[in-house]
């Protein structure tokens, strides 16, 4: 398997999926591939692959035409020159290790007495399962609100899977886990602020990803979620680097 293709693919399927859920203006053609103007999140109005230096302009037009901000997602697939994009007022935002481990080769984490891993089946879940994320990820209560719609909309089965970690009947952490370009891909792993570093991310992650069925699992990880990934098995295959168009300071044009 060619496995950065497959860490490339399986975020672009997921954000494009989740855009379009979210009312999003698609693109997909042999220069680029985008969904903008679904989200109030920069991150998920994405520009997930280009070929060509021209749509960096086209991609700019499409974001203030939907008043939203956005990102362009660039791995290693994306030929273009990067300059073309700090000209055009996006800004370098940071880069995500992209990362994966054949899943049979995970390595167990230590044991969370109490902890209990259930999926989500309904509206009724994703709305605990919104609340808990809110409690400290990304955004907070505004990105879990937003995610949350987009789940309802997509509905409950495969290829998504999305999880709900209980220690002793509270909930206290959540995962997503999609399944694309042949691979596991893992997304929103997130422990509430009072519950870390308890081992409950990590047993969360060998948790439904033991379940999952492909044979990688894969995952763009926060600095602070890396070593906690490397310690179950996860190397680094590539990197996806972040360019950011606020819309309010830095945007030229």
């Amino acid at each position: 398997m060619d496995v950065v293709r497959a860490i490339e693919e399986n975020a672009a399927e997921l954000l494009m999926a989740m855009g379009e859920a979210g009312g999003g203006s698609q693109r997909v053609d042999g220069r680029a591939a985008w969904t903008i103007g679904g989200s109030p999140i920069d991150y998920h109005n994405a520009v997930v692959r280009a070929s060509d230096t021209g749509v960096v302009a086209e991609s700019l037009a499409e974001l203030k035409k939907h008043d939203v901000p956005g990102t362009w997602h660039v791995g290693p697939s994306t030929q273009i020159d990067r300059t073309a994009l700090t000209a055009a007022g996006f800004v370098a935002a940071g880069s995500e290790p992209g990362m994966a481990v054949r899943i049979t080769e995970l390595t167990a984490p230590r044991d969370v007495p109490g902890l209990e891993i259930t999926r989500i089946t309904d509206d009724d879940g994703v709305a605990t399962w919104e609340e808990t994320l809110a409690q400290g990820f990304g955004e907070g209560e505004r990105e879990a609100r937003w995610v949350a719609s987009t789940y309802r909309r997509l509905g409950y089965g495969d290829p998504w899977r999305h999880y709900l970690g209980w220690l002793d009947g509270t909930p206290v952490g959540t995962a997503t886990v999609f399944l694309g370009a042949g691979v596991a891909g893992l997304y929103f792993v997130m422990t509430v602020p009072a519950m870390r570093r308890r081992g409950i991310g990590a047993a969360i992650t060998y948790g439904v990803l033991r379940e999952a069925g492909p044979e990688y699992g894969v995952l763009g990880s926060s600095a602070a979620g890396r070593p906690v990934y490397e310690a179950l098995g996860f190397r680094e295959y590539c990197t996806i680097d972040l360019y950011e168009w606020t819309g309010w300071s830095t945007s030229a044009g």
